[in-house]
């Protein structure tokens, strides 16, 4: 098949408009088979669950080309197990696992073209979604659900790729309390960040680091992805709070780390330890794997990059984790799924 007539190398991540979508309807107590549309809307009732009270979550990964010319996914059903998650979360109706995998494959292979060239760098980013689409004025959950699944080509997360990025820490706004909601991938967190996130922005910082919301002391996470540090005696230091989103890239780098002779912990994290640390980084399926240049903390700055480049430990994970996702690897721990073409 030929592939769209795309720049792959410099493709920006966003939107960009494939050829079809998938969508499914929960009604009267069951789930239909799913449809494939080029329809790029959505017909919404006004009172929908979604738009007044917040019944809505997603997941984010990423299928790759390898160089026989495979389509391939990473860790596929870990986000199928982390979606179910956050549907029961806010009380709305799971699609089974299977369900959502098969969904994942029928998108991917009805946009193949899309699926970016071995080598460039680019990924064909996966969006599935679920939204509470029965009428409700009452604040309870929806009596009808829309699962889909929509594909779009992307690049780098950020713009510079696998660059050194600053950070600054977060103490004026909160993503998530505990108790609350920030384990799952809803995208009430996303709009809770978005203040403190283009505020980061305007002061030329990357992106920001937010503080627990109990002490405002230990680490949570960056605004797109999870956060790791390592130390000068090589643990590789990852938060554990229940705010956080369960990354699973973070999880398969914990299992990495060890094969290069770091030594994962998931604890507690104080701020003061940035100060510490001799590398950082932030990891999600956007960012993957994302150097952490430095950190402003009130009026102190840690610097980890002094000459613009990615620490040897970050480096040499970033490389382990993008040669098993592309197939350049040998993919010992059965992460990766090829994708049938029929």
């Amino acid at each position: 098949m030929d592939k769209a007539p795309l720049d792959w190398p410099n493709l920006e991540f966003g939107y960009r408009k494939t050829d079809k979508n998938i969508r499914f309807t929960w009604k009267d107590g069951v789930w239909d088979k799913g449809v494939l549309t080029e329809d790029e809307t959505i017909p919404l009732h006004m009172a929908a669950t979604c738009l007044h009270y917040g019944q809505e979550c997603f997941e984010g990964l990423k299928v790759f080309e390898t160089k026989s010319g495979d389509a391939v996914v990473f860790r596929i059903d870990e986000n199928a197990k982390r979606f179910v998650h956050s549907c029961e979360k806010i009380l709305m109706e799971p699609v089974s696992e299977v369900t959502f995998i098969d969904a994942v494959f029928r998108v991917v292979k009805a946009n193949r073209r899309f699926v970016p060239p071995h080598g460039t760098g680019a990924s064909l980013y996966i969006r599935p979604l679920m939204l509470g689409t029965g009428p409700q004025v009452g604040v309870k959950p929806a009596g009808e659900y829309m699962f889909m699944v929509f594909v779009t080509p992307v690049g780098p997360y950020f713009k510079t790729g696998f660059k050194p990025v600053d950070l600054i820490v977060e103490e004026k706004v909160d993503r998530a309390a505990p108790l609350g909601v920030g384990d799952v991938k809803v995208g009430g967190n996303y709009a809770a960040g978005l203040r403190a996130s283009m505020a980061a922005r305007a002061k030329g910082y990357t992106e920001v680091l937010y503080l627990d919301a109990k002490h405002k002391r230990y680490i949570d996470e960056s605004g797109p992805a999870n956060f790791y540090g390592i130390t000068k005696d090589n643990q590789y230091v990852t938060p554990d709070s229940e705010s956080i989103l369960p990354s699973i890239t973070n999880k398969s780098i914990v299992t990495l780390a060890e094969e290069i002779g770091l030594r994962p912990q998931r604890r507690e994290v104080d701020i003061e330890e940035i100060f510490e640390f001799k590398e950082a980084g932030c990891c999600g399926t956007a960012a993957v794997i994302t150097p952490v240049g430095s950190i402003t903390f009130r009026d102190r700055k840690v610097v980890y990059s002094k000459d613009g480049n990615a620490g040897k430990y970050s480096t040499e994970l970033y490389e382990k984790l993008t040669a098993i996702q592309v197939g350049d690897a040998p993919d010992d721990y059965d992460w990766v799924r090829r994708i049938p073409e029929q």
